[in-house]
């Protein structure tokens, strides 16, 4: 009997979408990819709201239910196939991954959807930059204690998901210049060397333009 199907709703550039492909490569597990055009409001449909209330990207139908989130997909993802890790054994280790995956996923990227974008640039034209950047200052100020070659020591973990789709968004979107934050800005450049990552990237999915498409 063939394998039930693990499907992916998401788009190439939404940050969230993009850890969600970091960590299904890491894991192994192969899926579909269901393409949703934020720009275009396809996630606004009734059909999806029927898959997802919040009407948010990604979304991922496994084991014959649909999930939402990506932090908390992660986690299950990591709870049905725990190795590779996502996370490390020691608890507190655990906790200060965690912390670095929610600096990102609570305290940057909420400030810099596209919604967000739409309803306060008219005002704010510096608001994307000052929130990526404020949120940046505080990631590499919690990673100068617990980086190694990657975001927590020399292993792979969740945090390191969530890094990479949110240094590109402040490279691409808001102009940041990264390299102010140079613990941040070296994890990063190590984690684009990894198969996994570059599979994942945003320039290299089904629905990429051709104008972003990189090999």
């Amino acid at each position: 009997m063939a394998a039930e199907k693990i499907i992916l709703y998401g788009f190439y550039k939404s940050s969230s979408s993009w850890r969600l492909r970091i960590a299904l490569a890491l894991k192994g597990l192969e899926h579909k990819k269901v393409s949703l055009s934020l720009v275009k409001g396809e996630h606004l449909t009734d059909e999806f709201k029927a898959l997802n209330p919040m009407r948010q990207l990604p979304t991922l139908f496994i084991d014959g239910m649909h999930l939402s989130q990506s932090i908390p997909i992660m986690e299950y993802l990591e709870e049905r196939n725990p190795s590779p890790p996502l996370l490390p054994r020691d608890k507190v280790a655990r906790a200060k991954v965690r912390a670095l995956s929610e600096v990102v996923n609570s305290g940057i990227q909420p400030y810099q959807t596209v919604g967000v974008i739409k309803k306060v640039q008219e005002t704010h034209k510096d608001w994307g930059h000052f929130y990526v950047s404020r949120g940046l200052e505080a990631l590499n100020s919690l990673m100068q204690e617990t980086a190694g070659r990657y975001s927590y020591g020399d292993q792979v973990t969740m945090a390191d998901a969530c890094l990479v789709p949110q240094v590109f968004s402040a490279l691409t979107r808001f102009s940041v210049d990264v390299t102010q934050y140079p613990v941040v800005s070296r994890v990063y450049e190590e984690l684009n060397k990894l198969p996994e990552f570059k599979v994942a990237d945003a320039r290299r999915q089904p629905d990429t333009p051709d104008a972003e498409r990189i090999d």
